[in-house]
């Protein structure tokens, strides 16, 4: 496909058009009676279960899928996230340098660290070992390994490790998050994690240099070396902020942080099966279809990778796109779900929905697929329903659904679910003609940010008004900076923030 040319405009996207259209007149309860449709929609790859035949599509759909992929060249594109979990000896350039080693290098010198805090060997500045850990980051680098850390606390060989030791996360840079992720916790026996690539992210360093503060205030400036190590590329300010540059753990450019052995499993799979046979290239390829506009999934992780990454209005070569791109993302774990948005999907608008369960551990429910189904009017009727109750009663059916299913939930299967959405990201990004991995959102959320900080630094500082903004975000700075005078003017009600 010619670098300006929008997916839109080929052949290819516009039989499946109109193939979508032909399918709103057939009811899922109808295409799940086909046995050997259903057959062909399940796929099972090493302890993961893929089942997509509650999705709206037919054999011919997947084929006009494949045919869609196949006028993509996606070879050229560097999302090199599977470059942190390769095997040792594999080989994946980046400008010309296998980038493996440097990878290897790094994740030998976490390994080497983690024992040490571990086995005692590493001490805090009094001589303690550090049993506690904050982890300090936002966005990707909170959320992905929240998600893991929240996923593994009941797998009995990571809870081996873990005894006695408690892991934080800290990412809002409301003080109430400082106290309440210090609470309960020593200096002596904490060590702070900071992870920023660049090590300038607002938030991030504001909460580094609080903690940083907090630190100093108990055991000195000097403990900071002992205390705080930084996940980062730029050894100056690590260095000029306090931190050893020897206990900073790098990354690269071309990737956002994930995870490993498990993520490895699934981009082997990716990147080697057939199109008939890749489960997690027709999952990302159908998903990002603009007929399919919403998507549940429960985990907080594929919210923050998926609407990040694709919620843009231009395609890589900055022409503006003629259909809507990304998901919106929500979800919950087990039943809460049940009780606050359920309602919602089974009789409002139509919202795709990805379950995600795990065998062990767990009974087994057997029960009819009522988003697929729905219940008609005609059932409700042979129940003796009162007729006035019949139309709230009644469920549309026909709404689609994906079921994951994991044979346990254990790290390396967290590492293949969480593969398993990228990969979807990154189909979706290639197909769409996007850049999935800039983020001129966020920088520009950024950039209005500052404007913000500044103007209530120089209120609170000199006295000046608010100026430069509308009627409306004049209003509310103003109120802000009245209503909290009597706050600041306590400071020692508050956490240090240097």
């Amino acid at each position: 496909m010619a670098s300006s040319a929008l997916i839109c405009d080929t052949q290819p996207w516009k039989n499946l058009k109109a193939h979508v259209e032909d399918l709103k007149k057939t009811h899922l309860r109808d295409l799940l009676s086909d046995t050997e449709r259903c057959k062909s929609m399940m796929i099972e790859f090493d302890g993961i279960m893929l089942d997509y035949s509650r999705q709206q599509a037919t054999v011919d759909t997947v084929d006009k899928l494949y045919n869609l992929a196949e006028i993509n060249s996606t070879e050229n594109r560097s999302v090199l996230h599977v470059a942190l979990r390769a095997a040792r000896n594999a080989v994946i350039n980046s400008d010309g340098k296998n980038v493996v080693p440097d990878v290897w290098n790094v994740l030998d010198k976490i390994k080497q660290f983690s024992e040490k805090v571990r086995n005692g060997s590493w001490v805090g500045a009094t001589g303690k070992p550090l049993t506690n850990v904050i982890a300090i980051g936002i966005g990707g680098s909170f959320l992905g390994p929240l998600f893991v850390h929240n996923a593994l606390q009941t797998d009995s060989e990571a809870s081996k490790y873990a005894e006695g030791r408690q892991l934080r996360f800290l990412a809002n840079v409301d003080p109430i998050d400082i106290a309440r992720n210090t609470a309960g916790l020593s200096p002596e026996t904490t060590l702070v994690v900071v992870v920023s690539k660049t090590f300038t992210t607002a938030e991030t360093m504001l909460n580094a240099r609080t903690l940083r503060a907090w630190i100093s205030k108990e055991l000195g400036p000097s403990a900071v070396a002992k205390h705080m190590v930084a996940v980062s590329t730029n050894l100056m300010l690590v260095e000029k902020f306090g931190i050893d540059p020897n206990n900073a753990f790098a990354f690269w450019d071309w990737v956002g942080g994930r995870f490993l052995k498990g993520a490895s499993s699934i981009d082997q799979h990716f990147s080697s099966a057939s199109f008939e046979k890749n489960s997690y290239y027709l999952d990302g390829h159908w998903d990002m279809h603009p007929y399919k506009i919403l998507n549940l999934m429960s985990i907080t992780f594929a919210l923050q990778v998926s609407m990040e990454s694709n919620g843009k209005g231009v395609s890589i070569d900055g022409v503006p796109l003629p259909f809507e791109t990304g998901e919106i993302d929500f979800g919950e774990p087990g039943t809460n779900g049940q009780h606050s948005f359920y309602q919602l999907i089974h009789q409002g608008r139509v919202i795709p929905c990805d379950f995600i369960g795990v065998v062990k551990s767990q009974q087994p429910v057997y029960l009819e697929d009522a988003l697929a189904y729905g219940k008609t009017a005609e059932q409700l009727q042979k129940e003796n329903v009162q007729q006035h109750l019949i139309p709230h009663k009644t469920f549309s059916g026909n709404r689609p659904s994906l079921s994951i299913l994991l044979s346990s939930l254990d790290a390396y299967k967290i590492g293949q679910l969480l593969a398993i959405y990228e990969h979807r990201v990154a189909v979706q990004g290639f197909i769409w003609g996007i850049n999935s991995f800039d983020q001129w959102g966020v920088e520009l959320g950024k950039s209005l940010a500052t404007q913000v900080r500044k103007q209530l630094n120089a209120s609170r500082t000199k006295g000046e008004p608010v100026e430069g903004f509308n009627f409306s975000t004049t209003t509310i700075l103003t109120r802000y900076l009245e209503e909290s005078s009597d706050v600041l003017a306590n400071p020692q009600t508050l956490l240090p923030r240097i």
